[in-house]
């Protein structure tokens, strides 16, 4: 029998069901890296997803295909866990389902634009398979992360390092390279396994895959059991106030009272030293609060020996006014106004454009000033508190601003414009992430969850179940000294990336015809 023949078009089609299948995989392997993060904490997961996407970049020299595969995977990623988005906009923002969806759907293909550089870029590169696999696609993904971080003000959620904390032998490596350098060392282990998986036939260096990803696990084993930072002072009691007040309802005029005594009822109910209440608790001006509420709560606190902590809007709203935090009770009263704000969410970027966004979403307060980035640590509670309000907690170069004088960290968060979906649960490691990098206990006090206690090695001691009123209480340690990383930030990262970029860039020099 004759060998069986191709036409043109059949050969297209066949290349054409194969690309298909590889877009497909690479989708579904984006989505199944979701599970990585909270609330499942399947740390694995992310690797893997990692090997496979990394394998399929090896597969091909087309950058073309390459950056489609990156895309589907992106989309995968993106869509599966930031679709919280989509309840932000129409849910609570009042934007038509049709539009929202589409909206979701843009701002995560834009995201997913960043995994498929990646993969046209390592495509293009003239080096080895090897060194494409092994140096430039984990330097091309975790730059591409870090990159998401502050372009366009940034947005770094779900930097795939993330997903390693708590439990993952990588988290150990947080407190000396923060979460981009976990993702660098998570991306070179699923390289490593990836490059792993192509050595059949080879013992003798899928020996050296086994022994280098074995020292990277119980190297970060290893210092998960160094304490960086050292207990400073007596334990604080403390009391975060989650009042469960439905988003629909915070503003309306006719319920403010109702949620100030809501607040004043749980905190009287509480003989903690440090009572902190969630991002924008009291729904209205500083200004415009009642003396004998204020007055309330000063005597409270200082009935307690200690202070209340609440975030409220300051400032005019005929002038500049600041998303902020209070302190009331035994210090004289501080404030921490936020210094990073959510582009369209707490402040419209280019007016003259966007303008007309304020009108489609009903955001109330959405056009903040930023608050000075050099603020100080507020002295409360018998702690030095470094406060920061919602989204700033993603930026850990930021954090550490106020530190090493901080001896606890403290997020006020309001999630409840995302619904029962994965974000809080998200944000929440995020914290865990904060927390282990500066070795600092993090107090996470928010209106509908996730209110957390975490310690110092970025556990959860304590929390309140999502979607409930209630008042967590417990105890905190404040801690003095400096991990690497707050001494350091991400420069040495940064610094390893550009002696590896250069040398990439010199091999590539040297291979051009």
């Amino acid at each position: 029998m004759s060998a069986a023949r191709f036409s043109p078009v059949d050969e297209r089609a066949a290349n054409r069901s194969v690309s298909f299948s590889l877009l497909l995989i690479s989708l579904l392997s984006g989505a199944l890296a979701v599970a990585g993060f909270a609330p499942f904490y399947l740390w694995p997961l992310p690797i893997l997803s990692l090997v496979v996407l990394f394998g399929l970049f090896t597969r091909t020299a087309s950058a073309r295909t390459a950056f489609l595969i990156g895309l589907a995977w992106g989309l995968g990623f993106f869509l599966t866990g930031v679709s919280w988005v989509y309840v932000s906009l129409s849910v609570y923002g009042g934007m038509p389902m049709v539009l929202a969806a589409l909206a979701t759907f843009l701002f995560c293909g834009l995201l997913a634009l960043f995994p498929a550089l990646v993969g046209a870029l390592q495509a293009r590169w003239r080096v080895s398979s090897t060194l494409r696999l092994l140096v430039l696609i984990p330097l091309g993904w975790s730059v591409a992360e870090w990159v998401r971080g502050w372009i366009f003000t940034g947005f770094p959620w779900l930097a795939i390092g993330y997903s390693q904390v708590p439990a993952s032998p990588l988290a150990g490596y947080a407190p000396l390279v923060g979460v981009y350098g976990v993702s660098f060392l998570l991306a070179l282990t699923a390289a490593l396994l990836a490059w792993g998986v192509s050595l059949r036939g080879k013992p003798a260096q899928l020996i050296w895959v086994g022994v280098v990803v074995l020292a990277l696990g119980i190297g970060g084993q290893a210092l998960r059991g160094i304490d960086w930072t050292t207990p400073d002072g007596t334990p604080t009691s403390v009391a975060l106030l989650q009042g469960n007040i439905p988003q629909d309802m915070k503003w309306l005029p006719e319920k403010i009272h109702s949620t100030l005594e809501i607040y004043a009822r749980m905190a009287a109910a509480s003989p903690a030293k440090l009572i902190v209440l969630p991002e924008t608790a009291l729904p209205l001006f500083e200004s415009n609060l009642p003396d004998f509420y204020r007055d309330g709560l000063v005597t409270l606190g200082q009935k307690n020996g200690g202070d209340i902590l609440t975030g409220l809007p300051t400032g005019s709203v005929n002038g500049k006014y600041y998303n902020s935090v209070l302190s009331l009770g035994s210090a004289p009263s501080q404030h921490y106004h936020k210094v990073h704000l959510v582009p369209f969410g707490e402040y419209i970027p280019l007016k003259a454009v966007w303008g007309w966004v304020i009108q489609v979403l009903h955001i109330p307060l959405s056009d903040f000033a930023r608050g000075d980035r050099n603020q100080t640590p507020l002295a409360i509670g018998g702690q030095r508190v470094a406060a920061n309000i919602c989204y700033e907690d993603v930026f850990g170069e930021e954090i550490i601003r106020q530190l090493p004088a901080a001896s606890v960290l403290v997020n006020v968060s309001n999630l409840a414009w995302f619904g029962d979906s994965f974000a809080p649960w998200q944000h929440a490691q995020i914290s865990q992430m904060r927390a282990l990098e500066t070795g600092r206990m993090m107090l996470r006090a928010t209106n509908t969850g996730l209110t957390a206690i975490i310690n110092a090695k970025g556990q959860i001691l304590a929390s309140l179940p999502p979607f409930t009123s209630g008042s967590l209480t417990g105890s905190i340690q404040g801690y003095a000294g400096s991990t690497p990383y707050v001494r350091w930030g991400n420069a040495p990262v940064l610094v390893l990336w550009g002696v590896l970029g250069i040398g990439l860039l010199l091999i590539g020099l040297k291979r051009r015809p």
